[in-house]
């Protein structure tokens, strides 16, 4: 079973350590001060991104074809695979077909490692406590798209993973 709740709670201790109190988190400069490379390349086709070690060095790509905002969940997603599955990058390279995968196997909750990455993704780059300030005691309407728009642009994520995260703040996380 993945946990979700080690991953949420490994990107908000990055979030401590690199003292962000602010949205954006600078989820690029988090990976570099942790010693990985990253570098944007121009991928084929649905290839967001990937996560490797070669020679002891760590290293992510990003598709630079991307959006902003894609690039910067693939980021997350891929720093997440540093930190969570890091044994594994030393034997193959990690590639991701869509960093919000829709295949079978993310929509069933299958593939663990995903699912993990995804939580850690979406922690890293919308803080629980960030998203609390931003929110200031106020109730969000799901529908107001210009609502939506406003915190997902103010924490350079897209419309539809602000809306996810607000969905499950409001609906509290599932037990792992």
């Amino acid at each position: 079973m993945a946990n979700t709740r080690a991953a949420r709670a490994d990107a908000l201790g990055l979030i401590a350590q690199f003292k962000i109190v602010a949205a954006p988190v600078p989820v690029e400069k988090i990976a570099r001060r942790l010693g990985i490379q990253v570098t944007y390349t121009p991928f084929d086709g649905d290839l967001s991104g990937m996560a490797f070690i070669s020679e002891g060095v760590r290293m992510i790509g990003v598709n630079s074809l991307h959006s902003t905002v894609r690039q910067r969940f693939t980021l997350a997603h891929e720093l997440a695979h540093h930190r969570l599955h890091h044994e594994e990058l030393e034997h193959a390279v990690h590639l991701d077909r869509g960093s919000l995968r829709r295949d079978w196997m993310s929509s069933q909750g299958v593939d663990e490692r995903e699912v993990e990455a995804n939580a850690f993704a979406s922690e890293l780059l919308i803080p629980t406590d960030l998203l609390r300030q931003a929110l200031a005691g106020r109730t969000i309407d799901f529908e107001d798209e210009d609502e939506i728009g406003i915190l997902a642009r103010r924490f350079r994520v897209s419309a539809a993973a602000m809306r996810y995260r607000l969905l499950r703040a409001a609906t509290g996380y599932p037990a792992d």
